[in-house]
C-alpha cells in the first residue's frame, strides 16, 4: 500500500546510499512520464496514484495483467484522465498458447472499448521468470512462463496491425541476451519489421537486453527504433537474475550512454515497467529518483525529451505537468 512507502527512501546503488526525500520531488521542474507499467489485482488502483505523487510522476501508460479486467482500467483512467493512459493488454493465455482465434477476440474486445490510448508490450522472446509467481483463476501459482513468438508470427502481426491502425508505438519485448540460438533469427526478423514500416515507431523495452554497441547500431541503421531503459539502473540489476542492460556507472549514467542520449535524444523514452506489487511498493519511488538524478545531468533539452517529451510526441499525450 502507498501508506507503507516511507517519505525518505534509502536507495542502495552498489554501496552508495542515496537519501531521497519524497517531498523534494514536487518542487523539481522535470516532469516524468512512465511510458509502460503494469498492474494486477494485488495493488489498489488509488495506491498507484499515491505512489506516482510520491515519486513525482506526471502520467503512467498503464496495462493490466493477471485477474484485472479492461473495464476496471478504463474506469480508473476516467477518474484520473490527466494521470493514467490505458494500454490494451496483449499478455494472455491465448497469446502464449497460440490460440489465435481467442487472442484475436481478446484484442478486438478491448479495441472496441472507448478510452484506450496505447498498446501494451508484445512478448516475443521472454524467458521464464523463476523468482516470480502469479495466481491463476483456480488459485494455483506458477512462474511466468517462457514465451517464444517470432516477429513474423500471426499473433505479432495482428497486434502490430492494431498499433498501425491507431498510430500507437509498437513496444516489443525481446530479451536478446537470453535468446541463445534464436537471437540472430529474431534480430533479423525484427529489423525486417523496422524496414517494412519505416514511418512507424517501434520500441524495445528493457533496451532489448542489448549491449551498447548493438543499441548504437540499431539507432544508426533504423530511424524508427526507440528504447525504454526499464530495469537498467544499478538497483534493478542488483536485485534481478535477468541480464538487463547496465546503463549506469555508479549513481549516474555511464559516459557512453550519456553521449548516445545527447546524440540521439529522440530515441530514448523513460519507462519503469512495474509488474509486481513489490515493484510498485518497494522500488518504484527510489528508481524514479535515481533516473531523475541521472537525467538532470544531461543537457536540459535532452533530459526533457527522455523524461516526457518523447512519450508526449509518440503517444500524442498532453504536456506533462
Amino acid at each position: 500500500m502507498a501508506s507503507m512507502v516511507p517519505r525518505v527512501l534509502a536507495v542502495w546503488l552498489g554501496g552508495l546510499c542515496l537519501l531521497v526525500p519524497g517531498a523534494a520531488f514536487a518542487a523539481d521542474p522535470l516532469p516524468i512520464i512512465d511510458a509502460h507499467s503494469q498492474a494486477d489485482q494485488h495493488i489498489e488502483f488509488e495506491d498507484i496514484i499515491s505512489l506516482m505523487n510520491e515519486a513525482g510522476v506526471s502520467r503512467t501508460i498503464l496495462a493490466l495483467r493477471s485477474l484485472r479486467k479492461p473495464d476496471q482500467l478504463i474506469s480508473f483512467a476516467t477518474r484520473h484522465p490527466d494521470r493514467i493512459t490505458p494500454a490494451i493488454r496483449t499478455k494472455s493465455g491465448a497469446y502464449a498458447k497460440n490460440k489465435f482465434g481467442k487472442f484475436k477476440k481478446f484484442l478486438r474486445q478491448q479495441a472496441d472499448m472507448a478510452g484506450f490510448g496505447a498498446l501494451a508490450e508484445v512478448l516475443m522472446w521472454h524467458r521464464e521468470k523463476t523468482r516470480h509467481s502469479v495466481t491463476t483463476k483456480s488459485g494455483k501459482k506458477h512462474a511466468p512462463p517462457q514465451v517464444v513468438v517470432p516477429p513474423d508470427d500471426r499473433r505479432v502481426k495482428i497486434a502490430l496491425a492494431l498499433a498501425l491502425d491507431r498510430g500507437w508505438p509498437f513496444i516489443a519485448h525481446i530479451e536478446f541476451a537470453s535468446a541463445g540460438a534464436d537471437r540472430p533469427v529474431f534480430m533479423a526478423k525484427f529489423e525486417d519489421l523496422l524496414r517494412r514500416h519505416p514511418d512507424h515507431p517501434f520500441v524495445l523495452i528493457h533496451m532489448g537486453l542489448l549491449p551498447f554497441e548493438e543499441v548504437r547500431r540499431l539507432i544508426a541503421e533504423h530511424s524508427n527504433i526507440h528504447f525504454i531503459p526499464a530495469h537498467s539502473d544499478p538497483h534493478a540489476i542488483e536485485k534481478s537474475d535477468n541480464p538487463f542492460t547496465p546503463m549506469f556507472d555508479g549513481s549516474g549514467l555511464a559516459p557512453r550512454w550519456k553521449a548516445l542520449m545527447v546524440r540521439h535524444p529522440d530515441r530514448f523514452i523513460l519507462g519503469f515497467d512495474n509488474v509486481w506489487v513489490q515493484n510498485w511498493e518497494r522500488h518504484y519511488v527510489g528508481t524514479v529518483a535515481v533516473w531523475r538524478q541521472a537525467l538532470m545531468e544531461l543537457p536540459t533539452d535532452v533530459a526533457h525529451a527522455v523524461a516526457h517529451g518523447n512519450a508526449e510526441r509518440l503517444w500524442r499525450l498532453p504536456p506533462a505537468q
